[in-house]
């Protein structure tokens, strides 16, 4: 009969928890107008302050009229392109909770990666030998390109 009576005590905790934690992320996903991460709008970019100045860059750059942010610096596969807004997402999430990222933001490895592997999915057609390193690796368009697509 006890063990009963604490098995249910455990259960009500558990969902009080539970409704707690989700009541807390739904709060904190509308009070950062998250669910606008969810779509291709560059305006979405604005909701953090220190995205200001590449949103203006880009707005007056050339890429402005042949792609969006999520063109350059998401995948173009639908788990590649859901999985790097999470991991994203989260990473942002966590940096501007805790106070703890740089102004301006600097991409990551995977994130450098994502943008050059678009960059030559773009511009396949004029990518030629002279991108190529001695090795012959293909060497980073942001190497000579640094401020492209935000001017």
């Amino acid at each position: 009969m006890r063990s009963a009576v604490n098995s249910k005590r455990i259960q009500l905790l558990a969902l009080l928890m539970l409704g707690a934690l989700l009541g807390l992320g739904g709060f904190t996903t509308w009070y950062a107008k998250g669910t606008a991460y969810f779509s291709d709008a560059p305006a979405a970019c604005l909701n953090c302050h220190v995205m200001r100045d590449m949103y203006e860059a880009w707005s007056h750059g050339s890429h402005k009229a042949v792609a969006t942010c999520n063109s350059c610096h998401t995948p173009h596969s639908f788990v590649g392109k859901w999985s790097v807004k999470f991991v994203n997402g989260f990473n942002h999430s966590v940096r501007f909770t805790l106070d703890n990222f740089n102004d301006p933001i600097h991409a990551n490895a995977m994130n450098r990666r994502v943008a050059q592997d678009n960059c030559i999915r773009c511009h396949a057609g004029v990518v030629s030998e002279i991108h190529r390193t001695a090795s012959g690796e293909m060497q980073p368009c942001l190497s000579c390109h640094a401020r492209v697509g935000h001017l």
